[in-house]
C-alpha cells in the first residue's frame, strides 16, 4: 500500500535543500515523462490531440480541487491575464479594494485602466474596509512576499452585506490550504507553484451566470465549436467558463495534468499537515535563535525579517530560498523534510 511518504518519494529526488516553492515548485517524475511525450509527439510529427485532451483533463482536476463544477473554470496562462478580465468588465468610477503589497498580477490590471477608484488597505483590515460602493474587492488567499493569510470568510461576509463581488487569487495557496472557489465570484490560480506544473497556464473560476465578464480575450478556443471558429469572428461563444479560454499551451498542460493527479492522490489535508509541520518547525527554530518571522500562523511561507540578505550565501551551500525585500522567505512542500528544515537552521546560526 503506498502512503504519503513513498508517493512523494517516488516522485522528487532534489539535489539541493529546495525551500522555494513560493517562486516555482519542483516538478514530479510523472510531470517530466509527460512533458517528454509530449514533445515525442511534436518531434515525430503525430497528431495532437492528446495533448487538447489534456486541457480539458486538467480544468476538472483543478474543478474538483477548486470544489465547483468544471464548467466554471477558465484555463489560461497567467493571473494577470484573467485579472484583466475582471478589470475590463468593471464601469468607469468603480472602487476596487485591495491589499497593501499585494503581487502585482492582482493589482496591475486595476490601476492601467486609470478611471477605477483603488484602494489599497492593510490586509489584517480589508474585511472592515469593505463599504457601500466598493465593487469588488481583489485579494490573495496567502500573500507572495511573506504568506500571511487572508481572513477569506470574513472578507466574503463583509463583501455581501455591502454588494461587493469578490476575487480571490490561489496561486500561493491551491495544492496546500483546503479552497472553496464557490464562495467567491471570482478566483484564480498559476500552475507552477504549490499544484507542481510546469509554467504556462493558469485558471480562472467564474459565477454560472459569467458575472458580468465579457471574454475580451476570446479566441478561437472560446468558441462553441473550437475547430468551427479558426476563421472570422467566433460565432457561438462556449456556453460555460471555456469562453474565457485563452490558447493553451499544450506541453505545460500534458505536464499540469499528471501533477494535479499526483495532488489528488495525496489529498490536499495531507499536504496541508505536512507542510505547516515544517513551516511551523522553523518559526520555533527561528525562535530559539533569536529570530522573528512574519506573523503567518498557518502558513507554508514564512518570512524572516533581515535575514535576506544570506540568500546567495545559502544558495551556494545547496539551500534555495528567496530574498523578497530584504526578507528571507523559505516555503515548504511536500517533497520538503524536517531535516531541510534543521539544515536551513543550522546554516542561518552561523
Amino acid at each position: 500500500m503506498e502512503t504519503f511518504e513513498s508517493l512523494v518519494r517516488a516522485e522528487f529526488a532534489p539535489e539541493s535543500t529546495y525551500l522555494n516553492t513560493a517562486s516555482n515548485s519542483l516538478l514530479p517524475a510523472r510531470t517530466v515523462t509527460a512533458l517528454h511525450q509530449a514533445a515525442l509527439l511534436r518531434a515525430q510529427g503525430r497528431p495532437l490531440t492528446p495533448l487538447h485532451e489534456n486541457v480539458e483533463a486538467c480544468r476538472a482536476g483543478y474543478a474538483r480541487l477548486a470544489g465547483v463544477p468544471a464548467t466554471r473554470v477558465a484555463a489560461g496562462a497567467s493571473v494577470a491575464a484573467h485579472t484583466a478580465v475582471i478589470a475590463a468588465s468593471l464601469p468607469s468610477g468603480a472602487e476596487v479594494l485591495t491589499a497593501e503589497d499585494d503581487f502585482t498580477s492582482v493589482l496591475n490590471p486595476f490601476h492601467v485602466r486609470g478611471d477605477l477608484k483603488v484602494r489599497s488597505v492593510p490586509l489584517e483590515g480589508i474585511a472592515e474596509a469593505v463599504r457601500p460602493g466598493t465593487a469588488l474587492v481583489a485579494v490573495s488567499a496567502a500573500q507572495s512576499a511573506d504568506g500571511r493569510i487572508a481572513d477569506l470568510p470574513a472578507l466574503r461576509e463583509a463583501a455581501r452585506a455591502h454588494g461587493a463581488r469578490t476575487y480571490v487569487d490561489f496561486s500561493q495557496a491551491a495544492g496546500w490550504l483546503p479552497m472553496d472557489a464557490d464562495a467567491y465570484d471570482f478566483s484564480a490560480t498559476v500552475s507552477f507553484k504549490w499544484l507542481l506544473g510546469p509554467h504556462g497556464a493558469a485558471f480562472l473560476v467564474v459565477p454560472e451566470d459569467f458575472g458580468g465578464l465579457t471574454p475580451v480575450l476570446a479566441g478561437w478556443v472560446a468558441g462553441e465549436r473550437p475547430w468551427d471558429s479558426c476563421y472570422g469572428p467566433v460565432a457561438e461563444l462556449a456556453h460555460s467558463a471555456r469562453r474565457f479560454d485563452l490558447t493553451p499551451a499544450l506541453f505545460t498542460f500534458a505536464g499540469l495534468r499528471r501533477s494535479l493527479e499526483l495532488i489528488e492522490e495525496l489529498g490536499v489535508p495531507a499536504v496541508h499537515a505536512h507542510d505547516v509541520a515544517l513551516a511551523d518547525r522553523f518559526r520555533a527554530g527561528l525562535a530559539s535563535l533569536g529570530h522573528e518571522p512574519v506573523p503567518a500562523p498557518g502558513s507554508a511561507i514564512v518570512s524572516v525579517p533581515g535575514l535576506g540578505d544570506r540568500q546567495l550565501a545559502l544558495s551556494r551551500a545547496g539551500i534555495e530560498v528567496s530574498d523578497r525585500a530584504g526578507n528571507l522567505r523559505a516555503s515548504f512542500h511536500l517533497y520538503n523534510t524536517p531535516d531541510d528544515v534543521d539544515r536551513l537552521l543550522d546554516a542561518l546560526s552561523g
